[in-house]
């Protein structure tokens, strides 16, 4: 599998990025969980529009519109997702999960107070029928629901009907056509995957168990029905932001007596001031619990991804409120593979990608894309894993690895890739034996260990592994097997820990890394690199 991005990650920025997160992470630390791209699976969905309340790490509880399940859906998706629901409302909406080709069909109740007046779903990117598709793909004469500027909507408790053929694969939103200024800012709004057809030569077809004994959790062996578009893991991320005092207006109005379908609210969308900056319906750090989680019944999903290195990260993106959002993937650049389902390729040579290497993902509203991400540690110059030469990898919790012979022998792109259940599998195999120079972080002398890092400086929690190296056994790695141990007050890893590196994936607007202005919280969470040797578990 080739890999499309080149990495222009450095030592320095990661122990700084690293030194940063110190004291942050020893106060938010969260268990080890995970993210995945989970949603509802089908081709038809009953939604209901209505009113319930979300929370914010700030203790606040918001009143909030949101889509959810009316009757219970077909099925969830990933099928080894642990704990799937699908609440009467959610933000975001339930994640639809469907086929390219599908006839997708969505009914939709309108279940808002009165007051709110009519609602509807926008599909950008499909041609919509607004009642059930005839068997020949045409619109029925008569559509469901009543006229709106921008589609058929739902009058206050009636229902309206949408069908589409889900032509294009890839990610795409869909969000209320109906006083969007409101409806979107209450939260109404979510996204659809549409997977492709088969699975393009020298992709991984999907398998319930991986050749080195891991869970496969993606929905699809591919983003789109291309080569180029392969990828190993899969996350979701919806970002909007939430100003409380719409919401505050809208819940002061919502018990009016109304008839009329323009609804009776008179809120003020503008001047703008968000407090709440959210990715998939939640702040940092809530965005680090799992999903489904009972704390979050209206916010189902998180936002934590992890990977091994070398892994293609699919990162599936939606600007879901009216800000743009620069959001900064630290550890690499994305590779954009395709915008609202359009696979951007080379116009001389179709085999070739041609989406821009981004820097951070800005967001865009109503906009969603993909793209590919992924970490090895080329350009690190030293040993990432910490081997010594003629070492052996000496991990006694992990049998198979147990006394394996630490060997990296590049393949045509300068990684070692010919034994997928080796624990330096992707290795950068130019940086193989060597030590970590002496520097202002810690290590010393060539050709030897490092020493421990300064506590002060890496950080003290449940991913340090009390060394620089990737692996649950990196403290012995880094001190020979009759070294030291972790320094006074750190809490090291037992060997089956995860101990993987830590990265900030973050909004590049600093006001958006707040809660109500308090930092840290709104648009961040941590990226974990996890060791080959770790199974990354995203059950929940």
């Amino acid at each position: 599998m080739s890999h499309i991005i080149n990495n222009n990650w450095n030592a320095k920025s990661a122990w700084l990025a690293t030194a940063a997160l110190a004291a942050m992470l020893s106060m938010f630390y969260v268990a080890p969980v995970r993210a995945a791209a989970p949603g509802i699976t089908g081709t038809s969905f009953n939604f209901s529009a209505e009113a319930n309340r979300i929370s914010q790490p700030d203790g606040a509880s918001v009143y909030s519109w949101g889509y959810g399940c009316r009757t219970a859906p077909a099925g969830f998706a990933p099928a080894a997702i642990a704990g799937a629901t699908c609440p009467s409302m959610q933000i975001p909406g339930p994640t639809l999960i469907v086929h390219q080709g599908d006839q997708v069909t969505v009914t939709l109740t309108n279940n808002l107070p009165a007051a709110a007046g009519n609602t509807s779903i926008l599909f950008p990117g499909f041609q919509v029928c607004a009642a059930v598709m005839n068997p020949d793909g045409s619109c029925p004469a008569a559509p469901t629901g009543v006229p709106g500027l921008l589609t058929r909507e739902a009058a206050h408790g009636g229902s309206v009907t949408y069908s589409f053929i889900a032509s294009t694969a890839g990610t795409h939103n869909y969000y209320s056509g109906t006083q969007g200024d409101l409806q979107i800012e209450m939260g109404l709004y979510g996204a659809i995957i549409v997977l492709p057809t088969a699975v393009p030569a020298g992709c991984r077809a999907v398998a319930s168990t991986l050749p080195d004994g891991q869970t496969d959790y993606r929905n699809a062996a591919a983003a789109y029905n291309h080569a180029a578009s392969c990828y190993d893991r899969e996350y979701l991320f919806q970002f909007s932001e939430m100003d409380p005092r719409i919401h505050s207006q809208a819940e002061d109005q919502a018990g009016a007596a109304c008839t009329q379908p323009g609804g009776c609210m008179a809120v003020d969308t503008e001047p703008y001031h968000p407090a709440y900056f959210m990715i998939n319906g939640r702040s940092m750090p809530d965005d680090m619990d799992p999903n489904y989680a009972v704390q979050y019944p209206h916010q189902p999903y998180n936002g934590n991804p992890h990977m091994h290195p070398g892994e293609l990260v699919l990162l599936r993106i939606i600007g879901a409120g009216r800000w743009q959002h620069p959001f900064h993937e630290h550890g690499n650049h994305v590779r954009i593979l395709g915008r609202d389902g359009n696979l951007i390729l080379s116009q001389t040579d179709a085999t070739k990608l041609a989406g821009p290497l981004l820097f951070t993902t800005t967001t865009t509203p109503g906009l969603a894309m993909d793209g590919i991400f992924y970490w090895t540690g080329k350009g690190l110059n030293w040993d990432v894993y910490g081997h010594s030469a003629g070492g052996l990898y000496t991990d006694a919790a992990f049998p198979a690895y147990l006394g394996k012979p630490v060997v990296c022998i590049p393949d045509a792109n300068g990684y070692y890739t010919a034994d997928p259940l080796a624990p330096n599998y992707y290795e950068w195999c130019q940086d193989h034996n060597k030590p970590l120079e002496a520097h202002p972080f810690g290590a010393v002398g060539s050709g030897g260990p490092v020493t421990l890092p300064d506590a002060n400086i890496l950080t003290n929690g449940s991913w340090y592994g009390g060394s620089p190296y990737l692996g649950p056994d990196a403290t012995t790695r880094a001190v020979g097997p009759t070294g030291s141990t972790p320094p006074s007050g750190t809490i090291a890893n037992s060997p089956t820990g995860e101990a993987g590196f830590a990265f900030m994936w973050h909004s590049h607007n600093e006001r958006e890394i707040t809660t109500n202005n308090i930092f840290p919280g709104g648009m961040m969470m941590m990226m974990l690199v996890d060791p080959q040797a770790y199974l990354i578990n995203e059950a929940n």
